[in-house]
């Protein structure tokens, strides 16, 4: 069975909101819309750091990497979108020579949107199984650049922040053992994902809650456990909004669900649920035997929900 080893993140300086207006093309609705309505405030910025950077950042403070690094089999990019860095940069290639894992096979998962991490770790435990070594690891690492317009933020809906995690993992142990994973992708035939176009968004939010139960419910049960069993959710940053609206359907209590990070950072790609943990635990929010659910959605509609015990 998967267990979490260790979990680290950076993040790096926030700017306002409103100081996001003129560069990403802001109306004054939408700031506020963002700030009042959705619950962001500030958002994670690197401006003149690099992926690579970022990620490296990330890794280097892992508890446990340091002295193991030959340990480590398989590093694993979780991408919510396929292109972050201009040709011919190699981010990934970059970050593992500089932890010095020269034995790491390395290569990146994507196409599931902001829901990859969760696929990452899947796959990292489905690999891990699969090596047979029990002192093997593999080494999940999240988060993205936002070059791009369409990568920056998503119109009535999230900002996105530059902020990375790194999740090492073994085949097996004792705390924050992976009890369950499920995903669901309600895409279109032709991969369409860009919201802008006629019905799209409309659609996304039409299926967002019950797609969303659908995978927590599936996770659980895989679980072996029940919604009312969950001591803590650690969602995707994405609004407070759409996160209200899901406890009410599952019926969880909200302050069950981590939304302190949702202010504090902005929606940063895949390595918001890793981030949560990391606050999670440091708060003490996260006691030995609590089961807890890490879950996000992505563009092209995919859905994923994980479920771990502390």
């Amino acid at each position: 069975m998967t267990s979490v080893v260790a979990v680290s993140s950076h993040l790096p300086e926030t700017v306002p909101v409103h100081g996001l207006k003129e560069s990403l093309g802001l109306k004054d609705q939408e700031v506020r819309r963002f700030t009042r309505l959705y619950g962001l405030d500030r958002i994670c910025q690197a401006p003149g750091r690099s992926e690579a950077e970022l990620l490296t950042a990330a890794a280097g403070k892992l508890e446990g990497l340091a002295g193991q690094e030959d340990r480590v089999r398989y590093v694993i990019q979780a991408k919510g979108i396929r292109t972050t860095a201009p040709y011919p940069d190699r981010p990934l290639r970059e970050v593992r020579e500089s932890l010095g894992l020269r034995r790491a096979r390395t290569f990146a998962v994507a196409d599931h949107g902001c829901a990859t991490g969760l696929l990452a770790l899947d796959v990292a435990g489905l690999l891990l199984a699969a090596d047979g070594d029990p002192d093997a690891l593999a080494l999940v690492l999240a988060g993205e650049k936002t070059m791009t317009p369409f990568s920056q933020w998503i119109a009535d809906v999230s900002i996105m922040g530059e902020a990375t995690a790194a999740v090492l993992l073994a085949p097996g142990g004792g705390r924050d053992r992976v009890l369950g994973y499920a995903s669901r992708i309600h895409g279109r035939a032709d991969g369409l994902i860009d919201l802008s176009g006629s019905g799209l968004a409309k659609e996304a939010s039409r299926i967002y809650q019950d797609a969303l139960q659908e995978v927590v419910l599936a996770a659980t049960e895989e679980a072996g456990i029940t919604v009312a069993d969950l001591d803590l959710v650690l969602p995707h940053n994405v609004n407070r909004v759409s996160w209200t609206v899901a406890a009410k359907n599952l019926g969880i209590p909200v302050d069950r669900i981590f939304l302190d990070n949702i202010g504090a950072t902005g929606h940063s790609f895949c390595a918001d649920p890793f981030i949560n943990y990391q606050s999670a635990r440091e708060r003490g929010l996260l006691r030995p035997g609590d089961h807890y659910l890490m879950t996000s959605a992505g563009l092209g509609q995919t859905f994923a929900a994980t479920i771990l015990q502390h």
